[in-house]
This record gives structure tokens, C-alpha cells and sequence, in this order.
């Protein structure tokens, strides 16, 4: 119960009390504790009050989401924002498909592309991934069956889209819609470095066995546009990539 007077809230002589009314719970990230914790949705009514006695109604309060822990409030679009268990996850799908779409997209023969697609994986936090485990996916892919095992749902990349090596064509596959599925949700909660990571990590895998192919430079178009990187900062870093100095060249003011 919450007030405010003329006086202390605890004896409050006329003001306004807000008695507060649990209707859900959950967990989030708190701003306040700077961490994952349970919190609870609520709704309130606030009343007028005379000498601890409630009299007028003054109408409905809320909802708000009050921390289980540390009992602060926030407005509703605090649970936007992803818990550090789901964004860890978030980021984890992001890189593995945009590692599988340079794969489709530049093909799987060089042992060092499937190095780097793997390194990169596993870096984000699949630690069993192995070459076998993306080659399967890829075959699967390349089969036309229009959905990977348990994970991508059907999609095409924009027309114009370049081929891939074997006659493998990105633009008839899964993984455009799985990129922007996985990508676009990620972007708003990720620093302007943190979208660029994710972008060169994908033009490492593809450049690893020489320059880009186009269909290669296409599904990295495609991730740059979903990461919210403008078309003119995607050039940039996928020709940094390329140079000597490679990713340590400066950003664009």
C-alpha cells in the first residue's frame, strides 16, 4: 500500500493510497538489480483517504511490473527487453544460422570455411558443434526438403540473389526468413559493435577460402539489412574484412 499526504505515509491525516492487486508473474531482467529476477504484474486503485479511513475512489493505477527482489516498478515495456538467459540464446541462434547461410551460400568443400563456420559456432556457445553437424544441416537444406530438422521454416531470399557453388541456389532455401526470424528480434538489444561482430563473423566463415562469391556478398547483405546496419556501413566492414588490417580498420565517424 502506497500513499501520499500532507504528512508521513504511515499517518497520513488526508491523501492518496494505492492498494496494489497481484494478476501475473514471470521473470525479467531489472534494470535495478542489473540482472535476471522473478517479477510480479500488477494493477491498483487509488483511493482518497482521511485519517486512515478510504473514502473517494480516484480511479485505477498500473499495470506496472514490480521486482520480486529489490521491489522497484517499471512500466509494462521493461519485459520487452530480453532476460540474460533468453538474449545469451538469442545470440547464440543468430550466429549458427548465419553461419549455415554463408554455408549454403559458398558451399562446404574447403575445410577451412567448415573450420571457421564451426569456430565461430562454437564460440557462441553450441561447444559440441562439429563439421558433420553443419554439413547435415547444409544436405538437408540442399535437398529442397524446405524445413532443416527441428529448426528452419520456409523462406526465399530477395530475387536477385547469386548461386551457390554445385548448383546450390540460396534464393530458393530457408534460411533468408530464418536470418531476418533470428536477426531483427536480436538487433534493437545489441550495441552498434556487438551487430558488426555478427556480420564479420559471417564474412570470415565466407572469406576463408578466397573473396566472396555473390551469393556469399548476398546473404551478408541480407544479414547486414536485418541487423539494422545501413547498406553503406555493410560495404565498409565487408571490404574491411578483406584488407590486411581487416577488422581492426576504424568505423566511419
Amino acid at each position: 500500500m502506497h500513499a501520499q499526504g500532507r504528512h508521513s505515509p504511515d499517518r497520513c491525516v488526508v491523501g492518496v493510497r494505492t492498494v496494489w492487486r497481484t494478476v501475473g508473474d514471470g521473470e525479467f531482467f531489472c534494470p535495478g538489480c542489473g540482472g535476471d529476477r522473478n517479477y510480479r504484474r500488477r494493477t491498483g486503485h487509488r483511493r482518497l483517504v482521511a485519517f486512515g479511513v478510504p473514502l473517494l475512489p480516484r480511479g485505477p493505477v498500473g499495470p506496472i511490473v514490480e521486482c520480486a527482489a529489490c521491489h522497484a516498478r517499471f512500466g509494462m515495456d521493461v519485459l520487452d527487453h530480453p532476460t540474460t538467459t533468453r538474449f545469451s540464446a538469442m545470440l547464440r541462434d543468430a550466429v549458427h544460422t548465419v553461419a549455415l547461410a554463408v554455408l549454403a551460400a559458398g558451399g562446404t568443400e574447403a575445410r577451412t570455411v567448415r573450420r571457421a563456420a564451426v569456430g565461430a559456432v562454437r564460440a557462441a556457445g553450441f561447444a559440441d558443434c562439429s563439421e558433420e553437424q553443419l554439413i547435415t544441416l547444409i544436405e538437408a537444406l540442399a535437398a529442397d526438403t524446405g524445413r532443416l530438422p527441428g529448426m528452419y521454416a520456409g523462406g526465399a531470399f530477395p530475387a536477385g540473389a547469386g548461386g551457390g557453388r554445385g548448383g546450390f541456389d540460396p534464393c530458393g532455401t530457408a534460411l533468408a526468413i530464418e536470418l531476418h526470424e533470428a536477426l531483427e528480434p536480436l538487433a534493437p538489444h545489441l550495441a552498434p559493435a556487438g551487430r558488426e561482430a555478427i556480420l564479420l563473423q559471417g564474412a570470415r566463415i565466407a572469406l576463408a577460402d578466397g573473396p566472396y562469391r555473390p551469393a556469399e556478398r548476398e546473404v551478408l547483405s541480407t544479414v547486414g539489412r536485418a541487423l539494422l546496419i545501413c547498406a553503406e556501413d555493410t560495404d565498409r566492414l565487408l571490404a574491411a574484412a578483406r584488407s590486411p588490417r581487416g577488422f581492426f580498420l576504424p568505423r566511419r565517424p
